[in-house]
């Protein structure tokens, strides 16, 4: 393929373990020098085209600026997700002081990552993974990364390949993204990586002594090793009227269609519950041109998750852009003739409503598991640091509850990158390796034009610490509790945020003195 090449820099631009953007032609480059030794890579991170240069450089890697994806720079190997792809690596070269880089004419700056060839008879094992979510997906193709060659099968009750579910609930339903825009991959993908996918498969039992899977439709499929990460089903309200037409829950891209069809020459919509889902769900139909009313039994939305601050700025934001809450209450009701028409309050109140979006959390999808321990709380799947359940069965994302390798808390959090982390984890784990689980945390969400980023994890917190200023929505809010930094949350400080990642991996936080008194630089502490 025909190269271009062109001088970039001058070797003495960039100090050691410094980086910046160039160009060769039209071909964006992240280039980079690290122990005096330059390299270019792709210059857009391979999840939403995050330019990666506003990220942090640390060791041999750099971490994405928006949502933390990490890549090698010195190959452009993903490290970390969300995003499947790697970076393209470009030949760098010098010239007495110039710093040359050449370049395919056509690259996209991304590639796939190099995967091994199925050959059943090198490898005669079938590895299963239930679930076609971002956990599903990331750990079909690690296991081919990590050079397994035998058969492996991802089963998904859902007719549709591998998608973003992510935006659901921001794009897709406030009509930003379109469906082509949604699947992971493409089918050529997976036939060409020997990835079987089964569509519309729901399994009726995992019997873990026999390693097989009985299906609905009377099919049963053996394993030798098995990944569940099937993640949630959305809670119900058992309330009368649940049944009527027009209440809906959303979780999946049959759901956003549904409610989108539902939406059109509709006016007034309720959506019960504050949840993440909740709000993301208000927001996104508020900006389709309906009047939303959030009913939430909290008091102030989040306060759970991010404190009473951040919380009422949440519904500030809201209430700027036309939404309107009842909160302290509960639909007790749901009344309608032929489809709802009305939410019903515990106080008595009546809610117009033409269409109701329930979104009031979710609950491990794990009816069908036996012979693995569910925790007594809600039914996760209890594992080890190395994801595994029982002999021969890992499990991943939502349903999975691990121990916090930070606080050695069991944990289980709902995070799209979590799961994508634990998918890659527990197929190396599959693979024959023995890799201990040491992600951490990261949640991103995005309402009207307020975004937030939410690194770590704090079931509760001693007290908020809060660098900048909430009102103009550029703030970083550390919680803190025993004199430790468990979670942070940042609004318009994305390479702050890189940092803190960082920070949070190498176990080099600033301590709680340090950010009382205001003079850490979080860019240059790691």
């Amino acid at each position: 393929m025909k190269q271009i090449e062109a001088v970039v820099a001058n070797i003495n631009d960039l100090k050691d373990r410094e980086m910046r953007q160039v160009c060769v032609g039209e071909t964006d480059i992240l280039l980079s020098r690290i122990d005096g030794k330059f390299y270019a890579v792709g210059a857009h991170c391979a999840h939403y085209g995050a330019p990666l240069a506003k990220g942090v450089l640390s060791e041999h890697h750099v971490v994405c600026p928006w949502h933390n994806a990490c890549f090698d720079l010195t190959s452009g190997d993903q490290l970390q997700p969300p995003g499947l792809d790697s970076l393209a690596h470009y030949e760098v070269r010098i010239e007495g002081e110039n710093v040359i880089v050449s370049v395919p004419e056509q690259t996209t700056g991304l590639r796939s990552p190099a995967m091994a060839q199925f050959n059943p008879n090198a490898d005669g094992r079938t590895f299963v993974i239930l679930g076609a979510g971002t956990g599903g997906i990331h750990a079909a193709e690690a296991l081919r990364v990590a050079g397994y060659q035998g058969r492996v099968v991802m089963i998904t009750q859902e007719d549709k390949l591998p998608y973003d579910r992510t935006k659901l609930s921001k794009a897709y339903l406030s009509g930003k993204a379109s469906p082509d825009g949604m699947p992971l991959r493409s089918p050529d993908f997976f036939s060409e990586h020997a990835i079987e996918v089964l569509l519309n498969k729901r399994v009726a039992q995992v019997q873990t002594t026999a390693k097989a899977i009985a299906f609905t439709d009377g099919d049963s499929l053996t394993y030798d090793a098995l990944l569940v990460a099937t993640g949630g089903k959305p809670r119900q309200l058992d309330i009368p009227g649940a049944n009527l037409p027009h209440i809906f829950t959303l979780r999946s891209f049959a759901d956003g269609d549904r409610i989108l069809a539902a939406i059109k020459q509709k006016k007034q919509a309720v959506v019960i519950g504050s949840s993440f889902i909740g709000m993301e769900t208000a927001a996104a139909l508020t900006q389709q041109g309906l009047q939303v009313t959030v009913v939430s039994p909290d008091s102030v939305p989040f306060k759970k998750n991010f404190g009473e601050q951040i919380g009422k700025l949440f519904q500030q934001v809201h209430e700027e852009n036309g939404v309107c809450f009842k909160l302290g209450r509960k639909a007790v009701e749901f009344a309608g003739n032929g489809k709802v028409e009305a939410v019903i309050l515990d106080n008595g109140d009546r809610l117009s409503a033409d269409i109701v979006i329930v979104g009031i959390g979710v609950q491990p999808a794990t009816d069908f598991l036996e012979g693995v321990n569910l925790h007594p709380k809600d039914n996760s799947v209890v594992v080890d640091e190395y994801l595994c359940a029982a002999d021969g069965i890992y499990a991943a994302g939502d349903i999975a509850r691990y121990p916090d390798w930070r606080t050695n808390e069991s944990i289980r959090v709902e995070h799209w990158r979590v799961a994508a982390q634990q998918g890659r984890i527990a197929a190396h784990n599959m693979a024959g390796k023995t890799i201990k689980y040491r992600g951490l945390p990261f949640f991103w969400t995005m309402q009207f034009k307020f975004p937030l980023r939410y690194i770590g994890h704090a079931q509760s917190w001693d007290e908020i610490v809060v660098d900048g200023d909430l009102q103009q929505q550029k703030f970083i809010a550390f919680y803190i509790k025993n004199n430790q930094v468990l979670a942070v949350a940042t609004s318009h400080r994305d390479t702050e945020t890189a940092a803190i990642s960082e920070l949070m991996r190498l176990n080099q936080m600033p301590t709680l003195e340090e950010l009382q008194s205001g003079a850490v630089d979080l860019t240059n502490k790691h």
